[in-house]
């Protein structure tokens, strides 16, 4: 409850407790205690009468009214019968979408400029081992792509 407080502000609120109760603050921390002792056994006693009526088996979780509905009303084939055509539609939504991101991984590839410049590079090494150019050796650096005439970051 107090978890975005530090401990200088607690401390002034502290003092302006004792400012505004003065010598009744021993009195008001007194009855602020009480009445939390008292809504803890109301709580407590609100539980146990919810599991006395109810029965031990039950938990507060399945009081949701999804989940109440789902154990006591539907049978499992019912449950299925209802998830089944459900399903279907997620599967082939799902298999939609991976067909729409392998496309805009495509065009995402085919718009990226280093690749445009990979590709230019083994079009001309393939272009030169066809016709027979100098072949590299082993110490050789590959030549490096050649640059675009226009700058890539301002257009």
């Amino acid at each position: 409850m107090f978890e975005n407080l530090n401990w200088w502000e607690i401390g002034a609120l502290l003092m302006l407790a004792l400012m505004i109760f003065g010598e009744r603050l021993p009195k008001v921390i007194g009855d602020g205690m009480r009445m939390l002792r008292g809504l803890r056994a109301m709580a407590q006693n609100a539980t146990a009468d919810l599991s006395r009526e109810l029965g031990t088996d039950i938990q507060l979780q399945d009081l949701h009214p999804k989940a109440f509905i789902r154990k006591h009303l539907l049978s499992e084939e019912d449950e299925a019968a209802i998830r089944k055509p459900l399903q279907g539609l997620f599967d082939d939504v799902k298999q939609d979408l991976n067909g729409v991101r392998s496309e805009l991984n495509d065009v995402a590839t085919a718009a990226d400029p280093k690749s445009w410049r990979a590709e230019a590079a083994s079009e001309s090494s393939a272009s030169a081992a066809v016709s027979g150019g100098p072949a590299k050796t082993a110490g050789e650096s590959p030549a490096k792509p050649s640059t675009p005439a226009y700058d890539l970051d301002a257009t």
